[in-house]
């Protein structure tokens, strides 16, 4: 539930679009909100009747940040990939079946619209940095998430198991992942995922408007990605996780 929320945590859900995106009834929403903001792990807007995350969540977050701080590990590339692309850079984490922006760091070209906010939370599958993420993964892998997400993606236009599996196998032949988001200013992101003994838990993106993402300009932000990413795994492989020794 309180991934559901985190989802769209900046505008809110209603009880009725948290039931649908979480396949459970009203009567169960109903109670475990009730919870959940009594914890102050959720909250209702003054005005009308969506819900958005609590205090306690802010809280929980902050004492976690010294232990999982990769936002910080990995914000020198982020940021040189936006300085040397002149775009906006997008560092996503994957967490379970979802996709969570951790870091944002803009580039000195002038037009910046984008949705995609430091927290946003999305059902892998959306956008180009979950696709990155997923390129690496085995078939199987790949038709679970999808077969775990198919119902949260009817709440996004145009997104389908379908389309997800033709997104992941473009991205493979291609070498990087490709998103174009449709708004009245087009945007283009381009991704590659971060791995880490093998497994991909983040990817890096850049975003600029269609106008400067022409295909060959989408192929060299493609190779500053891969050379920062590089450096970035390399300097993660003296960090052992726990358990691992």
């Amino acid at each position: 539930m309180i991934r559901v929320i985190a989802s769209q945590s900046r505008t809110g859900l209603t009880v009725g679009e948290i039931a649908s995106l979480s396949s459970l009834d009203r009567t169960t929403v109903h109670r475990i909100l009730n919870c959940l903001v009594s914890e102050g792990l959720a909250m209702r807007e003054s005005e009308g009747r969506r819900y958005v995350l609590g205090p306690l969540a802010f809280e929980i977050g902050l004492a976690a940040a010294p232990r999982f701080n990769l936002a910080h590990i990995c914000s020198p590339w982020v940021r040189r990939i936006a300085e040397c692309t002149e775009d906006t850079a997008f560092l996503m984490v994957r967490s379970g079946y979802d996709s969570v922006c951790i870091d944002r760091q803009l580039g000195s070209f002038p037009v910046k619209v984008f949705t995609l906010d430091v927290g946003t939370r999305r059902p892998l599958g959306l956008g180009a940095g979950s696709i990155a993420m997923m390129m690496p993964l085995t078939d199987a892998e790949v038709d679970e998430i999808i077969s775990v997400n198919g119902a949260r993606f009817k709440a996004y236009e145009g997104v389908t198991a379908k389309s997800v599996l033709k997104a992941v196998a473009e991205a493979r032949q291609r070498g990087y992942a490709v998103h174009e988001f449709r708004t009245s200013i087009g945007i283009t992101t381009v991704s590659l995922p971060v791995n880490r003994f093998g497994a991909p838990f983040a990817a890096i993106s850049v975003g600029a408007v269609d106008s400067r993402m022409s295909p060959d300009r989408q192929k060299h932000v493609a190779s500053v990605l891969r050379s920062e990413i590089a450096g970035l795994e390399q300097s993660m492989t003296a960090i052992t996780p726990r358990g691992a020794q």
